[in-house]
């Protein structure tokens, strides 16, 4: 096998889409930014950025990187690992190849609900999903 050949292909959100890690950070980004109330204007100004550029972070067609994750996470009242919470038990759902992050309303009512209830909520969708798989 050439040296070329062994390359792994690179990436790219024209053919591939987002990239579903990206997408799970920004949709969490969107979640805590709606659960205090700031709208992205207003999040936009405390990391010093435009709103159309958390924006994009938020629907994963922008990466964040380290240094803006940091700052999100200042500016969130949250840890880093925030972004990444909930995110080892499998990956995104997909539709027809596009990977789909949960409609924001229901991240929202998923979060206000008790812990227990959460992860009686959790085992049920993951217990749907695979029984369809």
């Amino acid at each position: 096998m050439s040296h070329l050949a062994r390359r792994r292909r690179h990436r790219t959100i024209m053919r591939d889409g987002p990239d579903p890690i990206d997408i799970h950070v920004g949709a969490r980004v969107f979640l805590r930014r709606r659960m205090l109330g700031l709208s992205q204007a207003q999040l936009a100004a405390a990391i010093g950025m435009t709103f159309q550029q958390v924006q994009k972070y938020e629907r994963g067609a922008n990466r964040i990187s380290a240094s803006t994750l940091y700052r999100l996470a200042q500016a969130l009242d949250v840890s880093v690992s925030f972004f990444f919470d909930v995110m080892e038990d499998g990956p995104p759902i997909r539709d027809e190849g596009r990977i789909l992050p949960p409609p924001p309303d229901m991240l929202l009512h998923y979060c206000a609900l008790p812990e227990e209830l959460r992860r009686r909520v959790y085992a049920l969708v993951k217990a749907l999903v695979e029984s369809e798989a």
